[in-house]
């Protein structure tokens, strides 16, 4: 059977659309994985790269700028991350900014920010080594935070345990909370002691009073007068003794 011209013109109007759109293809990837441009490569060392794959976007100040071209391993807790930037933004990133591992989204595909240097004003150099912030082991904090949850569920349950055996009247508290005669003997004994304090601060004060008068009283006057005046005898002793002790160091 012949092909008619009508059908060799479908024919070649599909092979020039599918030319077009394989070129279209390439050169929309290329422009994206910055194949037709010129570009630049720096590197960071990470503890971990969290997810990150070859191939996903560098961001620098919220702006596609590069792509992701190697991740090696150098040690077993460090790893080599390699991207490539376009040539239009080395002038902005200086000596001292940092790479860091994120998120496109909240779950969107793991991606490189670059956080501008704020000391520097060298820019970067091909090949340049940049300062990293490595990410948040989040399995580490998903662990503590479950360790967390069952401490808290073991603190709750002795707890409740407790609050049980105080309803119940088992142990001292319980026995205290749940026994009305035992409260009420608390209670007494503390009247008692409080009634006690009041009897020793009124004894006292009529002590302090009795003492005064008796300073005063003639017959017992003279007692505390020699008192009196043995412990100014004493105090002038003293003061004597100490100026004749000053007054021979004086003299060596």
């Amino acid at each position: 059977m012949k092909t008619t011209t009508e059908q060799k013109i479908k024919i070649g109007g599909f092979v020039v659309a599918g030319i077009v759109v394989l070129v279209l293809g390439i050169f929309f990837i290329g422009n994206q994985k910055n194949v037709f441009s010129s570009t630049f490569s720096v590197y960071g060392i990470f503890k971990n790269v969290n997810g990150l794959q070859v191939g996903n976007n560098v961001r620098f100040a919220g702006i596609n700028v590069g792509v992701v071209d190697g991740i090696d391993i150098v040690t077993d807790s460090s790893v080599r991350v390699m991207i490539t930037l376009n040539d239009n933004v080395q002038k902005f990133i200086k000596k001292d900014a940092r790479m860091s591992i994120g998120s496109d989204g909240l779950m969107g595909d793991k991606l490189v920010a670059i956080s501008p240097g704020v000391n520097s004003q060298q820019a970067v150099k091909d090949g340049d080594r940049l300062g990293v912030v490595n990410p948040i082991d989040f399995d580490k904090i998903i662990n503590k935070l479950t360790k967390i949850a069952d401490n808290g569920a073991d603190l709750t349950e002795n707890l409740s345990g407790i609050v049980e055996k105080i309803n119940n009247g088992q142990g001292s508290i319980g026995r205290l909370l749940n026994n009305d005669k035992m409260a009420k003997d608390m209670e007494s004994t503390v009247k008692q002691a409080k009634s006690a304090i009041k009897t020793v601060h009124k004894t006292s004060a009529t002590l302090n009073e009795d003492l005064k008068a008796a300073q005063h009283n003639f017959l017992l006057k003279g007692f505390f007068n020699k008192k009196k005046k043995a412990k100014e005898d004493s105090i002038k002793n003293v003061q004597k003794q100490a100026e004749k002790a000053q007054k021979e160091l004086q003299k060596q």
